[in-house]
């Protein structure tokens, strides 16, 4: 708390004597992810690092958003009320609503999807990459998940065993398809429910600029095929986005990468020990990849 408010007084003094609210820290032992926010008053949100590594992210969060906030093409940007880099903070605007997540269930997914296209069509738009690379530099390629090598020898012990053949005819089907690269664009990088901020059925905010890379764009669409029932979201969100940007998307690619996440979060969190995000099992998980596999047409032959 005291070097919060000590980085407060030198980043944003007309702040400083505003009452501070500091999340409960646990789990926080990588020094990779040794970062919060805290809020600030009633209006604003503070985010802070306490280790080098967590400070290099905020860091570049902090030129990514300093440039993207001052774009009025790009909505759902937050406001940045303050900055600075010694010490590394970031002070932002509150918004109120609630998480994605939250939301879904109760709310249109076509109009839901056509917000987040319009997100997703300025922020992949080629100007808006050549902008932050001024400020940032080249982009980071998105940081590295578990192979899918790792995936078939680590994996196999947390599924039933008439699960395993089918994981790893997934990893090759994801490897063959992403072997070719596609052309990148600047991505979000971790565009999940948690990093929305929604009221009702409007999307007011997107938060979380720490993973911004350079990526193909569908890559951040990797977190829609699980959010919201029967894939509804993403279909929407991809039906609008290629309306918009008059661009053609690869659904298959999109689930590729989807797989590629979904079973990294579960083999990390198992052998770590950790709960997965809704309390259910990694072969949970599988039964769900096969059931949005087969809600988008997606077949596999078998080998």
């Amino acid at each position: 708390m005291d070097a919060l408010t000590e980085a407060l007084r030198v980043v944003a003094p007309g702040l400083a004597g505003l009452r501070v609210v500091l999340p409960e820290l646990v789990g926080r032992d990588e020094p990779q992810w040794r970062a919060s926010s805290a809020a600030v008053g009633d209006e604003f949100v503070a985010k802070f690092a306490w280790s080098a590594p967590a400070a290099r992210r905020l860091a570049h969060e902090i030129s990514v958003l300093s440039t993207l906030a001052g774009d009025a093409r790009i909505p759902f940007v937050p406001e940045v009320v303050a900055c600075g880099t010694e010490p590394v903070l970031l002070v932002t605007r509150r918004v109120p609503g609630m998480s994605l997540f939250a939301v879904v269930d109760s709310v249109d997914r076509d109009h839901a999807g056509r917000q987040l296209a319009r997100f997703l069509v300025a922020l992949h738009d080629p100007g808006t990459r050549a902008c932050v690379e001024q400020a940032t530099g080249t982009l980071p390629t998105p940081r590295a998940t578990a192979t899918t090598e790792q995936i078939r020898a680590r994996f196999s012990r947390w599924v039933r065993p008439d699960q395993r053949h089918t994981v790893a005819d997934w990893c090759d089907w994801a490897d063959e398809l992403l072997a070719t690269p596609c052309p990148p664009a600047l991505v979000h990088g971790d565009l999940h429910g948690d990093n929305q901020v929604w009221r009702e059925d409007r999307l007011c905010l997107v938060v979380d600029y720490e993973t911004v890379s350079a990526a193909e764009p569908e890559y951040d669409f990797r977190a829609l095929p699980a959010t919201g029932p029967d894939c509804e979201l993403l279909t929407a969100t991809v039906r609008h986005y290629e309306r918009l940007s008059s661009r053609a998307l690869s659904v298959e690619r999109i689930m590729a990468w989807h797989l590629r996440t979904t079973l990294d979060d579960a083999l990390w969190r198992s052998e770590a020990g950790v709960p997965l995000p809704d309390h259910r099992t990694p072969a949970a998980w599988v039964d769900d990849l096969a059931t949005r596999f087969a809600t988008l047409g997606i077949r596999f032959s078998p080998s």
